[in-house]
């Protein structure tokens, strides 16, 4: 199956922004066993480069593991080289893009304006991220002129709302602090919590 069928079927990709490094493991063990298949290390956060290494090499059986807040391609290179198998970012560079792409991995930009959204597809981006997303109804705007371009709207994704952004036509949703709050201690209470937070979003998406 490709990634974007699987995208499209499993629906959110869990960003992981600022957990210590040493919880990264287990934060994503928990995110799998709850449903979880796509996980997103931010290239801010501590050692990423290390995190996807070791999750990759872990659990990259049962998850498919990206890099986020990629800002340029060396920082892209690092990450596919360190396993990712796709890079995100929340800008249109379209030198990014073209890296990305001959280095056999997914391509998901991140794009605001209809104009921005279309240049990142016309660039050869796999999937357009839509950040921030401001509403369900943007998305269906969105995708009035432009129904071929896959989008993941991200930023502002709540479980009240997530149903409403793929029912308005995003073929999935990167998910942060909503699900995995790096701000809170990561202890046994907080993984069990986690659990039920991430079925919950999956019962929300698939209702």
């Amino acid at each position: 199956m490709c990634f974007i069928q699987q995208l499209t079927s499993f629906k959110i990709i869990a960003i992981l922004r600022g957990l210590p490094a040493d919880k990264v493991i287990p934060v994503a063990e928990v995110l799998q066993e709850a449903g979880i298949r796509f996980i997103e290390i931010t290239m801010n956060s501590p050692e990423p480069l290390k995190n996807i290494e070791r999750l990759v090499t872990k659990m990259g059986d049962q998850l498919r593991i990206g890099a986020g807040t990629v800002l340029d391609v060396k920082s892209a290179a690092d990450a596919i080289k360190a396993g990712a198998s796709f890079i995100l970012s929340p800008i249109v560079d379209l030198a990014l893009i073209e890296a990305t792409k001959k280095m056999g991995a997914i391509s998901i930009p991140g794009a605001f304006t209809p104009t921005e959204v279309f240049l990142a597809h016309k660039a050869g981006a796999d999937i357009v991220k839509v950040f921030p997303a401001i509403s369900p109804a943007y998305i269906r705007d969105l995708k009035g002129p432009l129904p071929q371009i896959p989008l993941l709207p991200t930023g502002g994704i709540v479980l009240n709302n997530s149903r409403a952004y793929l029912d308005a036509g995003a073929i999935g949703l990167g998910v942060g602090n909503a699900l995995v709050n790096s701000r809170q201690p990561v202890t046994d209470a907080y993984l069990a919590a986690l659990k039920t937070n991430a079925q919950q979003f999956i019962e929300a998406i698939h209702s």
